[in-house]
Formats: C-alpha cells, sequence, structure tokens
C-alpha cells in the first residue's frame, strides 16, 4: 500500500503549513501547486517533498498528481468555480483508488441555510460524502493568520487595521493547529476518522479590540482596531469581483453578529496541545507586523 499523502493547495496559507506538520512526521508528501517554481520553496521543508503541477481545468494533471496517492488533503482554492473544482477532485480521487479524503471546509458549512461561502463548502461535503470514498471534513473558523495576510500592511505602516464587524467576537483558530490537526488525521490508522467532520476553532472567542491588544502587547507598538461601516468596507474591495465582494461581506456581518464565536476543545483532542491563543500568536509573528524601518 502507498502511504504517499498528496496535498492540493500546498503553497497556500494552511497548505503550507500542513506539509511541514507531516514531514515532521516522516510521512511521503506530494505536494500539489499551481507552479512548481513558487513549489520550491517547500522542498526547504525537507528535499523529499515531491512537487507535481495541478491544473484544475486538466483532467490529466489531476491523474498524474493522484497516481499512487493513499490519501488526500484537499484545499480548494477560494475562486468563483471552487464547486466545480472541489468535485472534479473528489471524482479524481476516487477514480484513483485514493483510500481517504480529508477536505478542508470552514466552520458553519453544515448550517441551513448559512452564508454564500458554507454553501459552497457544503455541496463539495456532500458530492464527497456521496462518492463511497473515506472522508474526514475538517471545518475551521478564521484564521488568525488573516490579520497578517490581509491586514498586515495598514498594521505596520498606520499601527492600525479595519474591519466592518463591531464588537463582534470570533474564535479565530491559528493555521499551525489546522495543520497539526490534519496531520493527525492522515498519519492515524485507517478508519480512525472516517464519515467525522471536526468544527476547529482557537481556545476563546476574541474581538477586534482583543486582538489589537495582543498585537501591540507583542510588538511593543501601539496597534487600535477601527470599527468601520460596512459601505466603507464595500468600497475598499470595489475593484474585487462581486461574488468575492458581497460573499466576504456576509461573513463579516456573521462576525459582527457574534454567530462565529463558539469554541470547540476539537484542536486539543486530535493533537493532544491546546490550541494556540491570539496572545501567542501576535508574539510568534510580532517581526511581521513591525513598522518597515
Amino acid at each position: 500500500m502507498s502511504h504517499t499523502i498528496l496535498v492540493t493547495g500546498a503553497t497556500g496559507t494552511v497548505g503550507s503549513e500542513l506539509v511541514k506538520a507531516l514531514t515532521n512526521r516522516g510521512l511521503t508528501v506530494r505536494a500539489g501547486v499551481h507552479s512548481l517554481i513558487k513549489g520550491e520553496r517547500l522542498r526547504q521543508l525537507d528535499p523529499g517533498v515531491q512537487l507535481v503541477e495541478i491544473e484544475y481545468s486538466r483532467p490529466e494533471s489531476l491523474r498524474v498528481a493522484l497516481t499512487g496517492v493513499d490519501r488526500m488533503f484537499m484545499i480548494t482554492p477560494f475562486s468563483e468555480d471552487q464547486v466545480e473544482i472541489g468535485k472534479r477532485l473528489v471524482d479524481a480521487a476516487r477514480q484513483a483508488g485514493v483510500q481517504q479524503v480529508v477536505k478542508l471546509s470552514a466552520a458553519g458549512a453544515e448550517a441551513e441555510p448559512g452564508i454564500q461561502l458554507g454553501r459552497w463548502h457544503r455541496e463539495v461535503e456532500q458530492y464527497l460524502e456521496q462518492s463511497g470514498l473515506a472522508y474526514t471534513l475538517l471545518r475551521p473558523g478564521g484564521f488568525m493568520q488573516n490579520f497578517l495576510n490581509y491586514n498586515g500592511d495598514s498594521i505596520r505602516r498606520e499601527g492600525q487595521f479595519y474591519m466592518p464587524v463591531g464588537a463582534g467576537q470570533v474564535s479565530y483558530i491559528d493555521v499551525r493547529d489546522i495543520a497539526a490537526a490534519a496531520a493527525a488525521i492522515l498519519s492515524a490508522p485507517d478508519s480512525a476518522h472516517y464519515g467525522q467532520a471536526y468544527t476547529l476553532t482557537g481556545p476563546a472567542a476574541v474581538s477586534g479590540h482583543d486582538v489589537a491588544a495582543a498585537l501591540s502587547q507583542a510588538t511593543g507598538r501601539a496597534i487600535s482596531y477601527v470599527d468601520v461601516p460596512e459601505e466603507a468596507a464595500a468600497q475598499a474591495m470595489a475593484q474585487a469581483p462581486a461574488w468575492l465582494r458581497e460573499s466576504m461581506l456576509e461573513l463579516q456581518r456573521l462576525y459582527k453578529a457574534g454567530y462565529a464565536a463558539g469554541v470547540t476543545p476539537t484542536v486539543e483532542q486530535l493533537t493532544s496541545c491546546p490550541a494556540r491563543t491570539i496572545e501567542q500568536f501576535a508574539k510568534d509573528y510580532r517581526q511581521q507586523f513591525q513598522a518597515p524601518a
């Protein structure tokens, strides 16, 4: 039996951390990337990482990527055709005889009627559930690293970040904990997590002001959260496609209403380590939030 694990979207925020977590366990990892050149940095984690180019519009690239693969961690791009891409990956995994598919979904994907982001994920979840493949669903909350990826520039330059979420609290999760949970599942004995859906959160729900306080403490700078009207947030995303803009605004309304504040103990249950706090995240990434020289 092959013990190769394919990680799609391997150069992304979660994917790159998962490649690191799996290689640290000594597992054979095949990293599915859009560009082999961009994927080269994954080899710095472990020279044994196999790089394979995946082009979702070319079925042959999926067949090549999945040849000899035992388990797949499925990350689909945040794009207008993400549901179609997810279904293509499920079909290709079934045809390749993959033993288990672990899908990166989103917290609340099972909610009815839910929000658009959740509905997109749920459609692929249901397709996977009905495929006959052994599957596991991971449903994480909002990523702590998004404060770096999307708000990092204004934090560094202005000491502020802007969001239309009021005093809403969110149980943000560090992506390193998502990767650790996924690695525990992917390295577990066959069938240990088949058919399971796990909601992953950080250890506490925090507000924008709490995040700002943690960043201020970690960096030694005064960093503040600015609650902005939804209209201002929409204007800031005016150049984005309508589907993306509307889905993000809907998610932020959910945050503002407090519907993303639920906390689960699942990270610790799966990894035997407590989920990282926002304070730990801020401390670990403090250099990347410092003002430019």
